[in-house]
């Protein structure tokens, strides 16, 4: 199977390429700097030169903060450009796995959200996520795969766990909000499902996140156990810590479908400080 693979040169991208090639996948592996899926015409024309079975969206603006202040960007990329990548996916008969979010969810349940809860979007950031939502199921219609994914770390990017190991290692404390309650994502395991998925063609909006689930507070803690420094962690309220965009409080994922169970993000973060080559900075 021929799998196209979008924004190929980041954190997510990397990993699913090496979840291709290491299911004896052919990859065709595009960057940003190759391919801008805000560009139609550039992406009909790069499915017509691949002709790929497949392609994974790992194409993304992924600054939450940063999309209050450039909203229409955000949504270019996150809304328009999987539009685009769906749209031609299907002209050529390929199926698309995309790459959603939690945050399309406004943080006020209880329990697990599974696919078929209500959304909420609070942020510009979290309305362009939903709106590739919305563009790939208009235009592929029953030929896609919405995979919603929470809290990516990975060894291939910037991620939280390499900021709190650069940070504790510099502090004797860390201040981490509590109150804020999610499913940490090792890369690493969400590329596995994907390309899964891509060949199983299941179609429709699937949750896939790191098993189990934890507050910043607790996930930065572990961090910090797991690489033996000496940093103090302690808790503080979202309040103390006013960030430009409004996330959702509680944005765990549960699942009513028969979707990959990816394993507890403890193993996953296992697996991510092993892959940390010894004394290289995060």
């Amino acid at each position: 199977m021929r799998i196209l693979i979008t924004g190929a040169g980041g954190m997510l991208g990397i990993d699913v390429r090496r979840a291709v090639e290491a299911a004896g996948h052919e990859a065709i592996a595009l960057s940003r700097a190759q391919l801008d899926i805000r560009d139609a015409r550039a992406v009909a024309e790069a499915f017509a030169g691949a002709a790929p079975d497949a392609v994974v969206n790992c194409a993304a603006w992924t600054d939450v903060d940063g999309a209050e202040e450039q909203p229409d960007e955000a949504l270019a990329v996150n809304g328009n450009g999987a539009g685009n990548l769906a749209a031609a996916a299907a002209a050529s008969g390929a199926w698309t796995v995309h790459v959603s979010s939690d945050y399309v969810f406004d943080g006020s349940a209880s329990r697990p959200y599974v696919e078929s809860d209500p959304v909420g979007p609070l942020g510009a950031y979290a309305r362009s996520k939903l709106a590739g939502e919305l563009a790939v199921s208009r235009e592929a219609a029953d030929h896609a795969t919405i995979v919603r994914t929470a809290w990516l770390f990975g060894v291939g990017g910037r991620c939280f766990p390499k900021t709190i190991l650069r940070l504790a290692a510099e502090r004797d404390h860390l201040d981490v909000v509590c109150d804020q309650v999610g499913c940490p994502t090792f890369t690493g395991h969400l590329a596995r499902a994907l390309v899964d998925l891509a060949a199983e063609r299941i179609p429709g909006t699937l949750h896939v996140a790191g098993s189990g689930s934890c507050s910043w507070f607790d996930f930065a803690r572990a961090i910090v156990e797991r690489a033996g420094l000496e940093c103090d962690v302690r808790r503080i309220p979202s309040e103390r810590y006013p960030t430009p965009a409004r996330r959702p409080a509680y944005s765990v994922l549960g699942t009513e479908r028969d979707a990959p169970r990816l394993p507890e993000w403890t193993g996953g973060l296992s697996e991510f400080m092993e892959q940390l080559a010894p004394g290289v900075t995060p």
